[in-house]
């Protein structure tokens, strides 16, 4: 379940950058401009869509927003089950 829920993730990134092809795992959505602060509260939603709950933003978990990895492993953790070493 947790890749598909990443893939949806990944959809909506590009969906919202039709120039880019690819997201990779170690991508930084912010530095690239795959995301800006008028898209972040969009992801947001769209995370806690995916999670079936609200999401808290601490200060300790904001830099798991910034790639995908980060998402999956921290933000999403939860439900996608991240707790095992990935090889991705």
């Amino acid at each position: 379940m947790g890749t598909d829920v990443i893939e949806q993730v990944r959809a909506w990134l590009l969906a919202r950058n039709p120039e880019v092809t690819a997201v990779g795992w170690d991508e930084d959505l912010i530095d690239s401009r795959l995301i800006d602060s008028l898209d972040f509260p969009q992801l947001l939603l769209l995370l806690e869509e995916l999670a079936g709950h609200e999401l808290e933003l601490t200060s300790e978990n904001v830099v798991g927003f910034r790639t995908l990895r980060g998402i999956r492993d921290t933000v999403l953790a939860d439900i996608t089950g991240a707790g095992a070493v990935s090889h991705e």
